[in-house]
């Protein structure tokens, strides 16, 4: 049974840090590009940051840019998502996503290009 499992989030004061993780099961991340998503209250999912199957490409959104950096670990099967600065815009549910095969590995941050989804983790930026 394929699954994706984060971990990692809690509470936070502003500029703050914190490192997600996304552990996978019931299948090997070494092919697969992965992506971290988050949603706040009452807003649409977006695309945070996205890695390629071997760790040689990423990208990430504006928003995070210069903050939060990705990276993977295959022989663990394990994405991070390293969170620095953190600000109170920053809290959200976050999540990990398989990115679709078919995409051949193209940078992407659109929810409706990845399949597999993780539960979710809580970040809290508060003082």
């Amino acid at each position: 049974q394929l699954q994706l499992v984060e971990s990692g989030g809690g509470l936070v004061q502003p500029g703050g840090s914190l490192r997600l993780s996304c552990a996978a099961s019931g299948f090997t991340l070494y092919y697969d590009s992965i992506g971290w998503f988050r949603q706040a209250p009452g807003k649409e999912r977006e695309g945070v940051s996205w890695i390629s199957g071997s760790g040689g490409s990423t990208d990430y959104a504006d928003s995070v840019k210069g903050r939060f950096t990705i990276s993977r670990d295959n022989a663990k099967n394990t994405v991070y998502l390293q969170m620095n600065s953190l600000k109170p815009e920053d809290t959200a549910v976050y999540y990990c996503a398989r990115a679709s095969r078919s995409l051949a590995g193209i940078a992407t941050l659109h929810t409706y290009d990845y399949d597999y989804w993780g539960q979710g983790t809580q970040v809290t930026v508060s003082s």
